[in-house]
């Protein structure tokens, strides 16, 4: 099996400049009164929603499926292991083999039977500007147009992510202008999934290219859904720093993931800790880089080891299974019949003890104490002897964010942000700003 090098990584120019990012001030005002208009999934407000109106918060996992094409299982793993988005690494033609639009609607397939969103993004552009043999923007969109039979129509599951880690650390500056033409010829050529647009310097946008210009970028798109994604490493070392960073985009009505992220870089040591345990209190969809593959002395970024979901690395398990993680945050789409709060149906959603229903119901409760073991940690049977709490009063229950509400009220919630710890984990004071 061929390790694919995965990209250049930060240079020292950009090492050097990543200290004064925090020091750079926005220079836009909030966007949150634009709106898409609310089919498939759609930004309104700065928060990415599905067609019924339904907040998605994507947790889910990097797959490299264009230097992988034959691990066709990885999504669905992906998928058992609690992630409810995938995001699928296509080539455009020009840096490596071109994904056609036959394995495009393949792999929308795959994404659907595991019942994940899928996030597609184009690989080639990784550094253009500063790699000479990275593909454009302009590029990229042309591909994505070449390619529209298989993304129309899934505007429920899919959304574009037009070029990956667009610009390195040089000509980053026109980054701006050539994202909102990529987007305008995407939306010109008939595309009507959400857009996703990562930031330049590698994605980490040291720089704030990103930052300071997203409001206008987010204007250029007819349809007003265009998601921002930031990638996490080795400029993300403080908790500081990725709490300006997110909190810059929520406050101004702006929408945010973090679309890649690891517990450890060749260019600093990211505070995935901090990244998590952020995007898990502003709502904040995270990606984590990445299920399997990687080469080049990143192989660390590896969460499970050779593409075997029964093998989790140290990383793979943190990320899985520590705090903040996949296996407690992670709600499947509504349309997948998911949801927050207890979600639909019979499966899917948030005991009022704070652990997941079973997706299987009783299947995996034989002893019939109500409680079953799915993914890899316990679950609630719906309706079963373990399912308490939910009554009324001030305190038990599950707030609309999946969280428990805290039953002690704000005894627990030192710094009033709404957010209290119980029972070894995070609870919800009732009626908060966490309350939503």
């Amino acid at each position: 099996m061929t390790k694919s090098p995965r990209r250049t990584w930060f240079t020292a120019a950009g090492s050097a400049l990543a200290g004064v990012a925090g020091l750079l001030l926005p220079v836009f005002g909030t966007a949150g009164a634009a709106q898409a208009a609310d089919s498939g999934i759609h930004v309104s407000n700065g928060r990415v929603y599905e067609a019924d109106g339904s907040e998605f918060v994507m947790r889910g996992v990097n797959h490299a499926h264009t230097w992988y094409p034959t691990e066709t299982g990885a999504i669905a793993d992906i998928a058992a292991k609690g992630a409810n988005t995938v995001r699928v690494v296509l080539s455009s033609g020009d840096r490596w083999t071109e994904t056609s639009g036959s394995e495009v609607a393949s792999i929308i397939g795959d994404c659907k039977a595991a019942k994940v969103i899928c996030v597609l993004e184009v690989h080639d552009t990784t550094g253009y500007g500063e790699d000479g043999a990275a593909a454009s923007l302009d590029q990229a969109a042309d591909y994505w147009v070449g390619v529209k039979s298989a993304l129309q129509g899934q505007e429920d599951y899919v959304v574009v992510n037009i070029g990956n880690e667009p610009y390195g650390n040089s000509g980053y500056a026109a980054w701006t202008d050539a994202t909102k033409s990529a987007i305008g010829k995407l939306r010109s050529g008939g595309i009507e999934n959400a857009l996703m647009v990562d930031a330049p310097n590698w994605g980490q946008d040291w720089s704030n290219t990103m930052r300071n210009n997203a409001a206008s970028v987010f204007a250029a798109d007819p349809h007003r859904n265009t998601i921002f994604s930031i990638h996490m490493y080795g400029v993300y070392d403080t908790a500081a720093e990725v709490q300006d960073y997110l909190n810059h985009f929520v406050n101004n009505g702006l929408p945010i993931v973090v679309g890649e992220f690891g517990d450890n870089h060749s260019d600093g040591n990211p505070d995935e800790n901090a990244i998590m345990a952020t995007a898990r209190s502003l709502r904040v969809g995270y990606l984590g880089w990445s299920w399997s593959g990687n080469g080049s002395g990143v192989e660390y970024l590896d969460m499970v080891n050779g593409f075997d979901a029964g093998s989790l690395t140290a990383w793979g398990n943190r990320f899985f299974n520590g705090a903040d993680g996949i296996s407690t945050t992670s709600t499947r789409a509504r349309i997948y019949g998911g949801g927050t709060g207890g979600g639909g149906g019979n499966t899917g959603g948030t005991a009022p003890n704070g652990y997941p229903y079973c997706a299987n119901g009783g299947s995996t409760d034989p002893d019939g104490d109500g409680w079953g073991w799915e993914n890899q940690r316990s679950c609630v049977v719906r309706g079963s002897a373990a399912d308490t709490g939910s009554g009324g009063g001030n305190t038990g229950g599950t707030a609309p964010n999946g969280y428990p509400y805290c039953m002690n009220g704000g005894s627990t919630d030192p710094d009033g942000d709404g957010w209290g710890w119980e029972n070894q984990r995070s609870c919800v004071v009732r009626g908060s700003a966490a309350d939503r």
